[in-house]
């Protein structure tokens, strides 16, 4: 059993930053990526950022260059800082962790963490 806590989000003027946390915890064998996603009202849930077990990095192109994704395995944390908001960065942010349980375990399982409210005022 894996859960995921989200802590970091709020309310912040456009051009502001906010730092997103997740934590997983729980019968954690071994994590492989994790990442972010957002969904905003009556939009479907997009990929904003995910990294890999070993460090490699991806970004929706409409936060690139914006926000930064890092990881800390020893804490099975992944972070989202996120810089120079816009509102159209307005949603609710879920984490995702693929991770398994036990070493037998054939599949890296996703987890979702229950998500955290970003919003940015003009």
């Amino acid at each position: 059993q894996v859960q995921l806590v989200e802590s970091g989000g709020g309310l912040v003027q456009a051009g502001g930053s906010l730092r997103l946390s997740c934590a997983a915890s729980g019968s954690i064998f071994s994590v492989n990526d994790m990442g972010w996603y957002r969904q905003a009202p009556g939009k479907q849930r997009e990929l904003v950022a995910y990294i890999t077990n070993i460090g490699h990095t991806n970004y929706a192109d409409s936060v690139k260059g914006r926000f930064t994704i890092s990881r800390d395995n020893a804490k099975n944390t992944v972070y989202l800082q996120m810089n120079s908001l816009k509102p159209e960065d307005t949603a609710v942010y879920y984490c995702n962790v693929d991770a398994r349980t036990s070493r037998v375990d054939y599949y890296y399982t996703p987890y979702w963490g229950r998500g955290t409210q970003v919003t940015v005022s003009s």
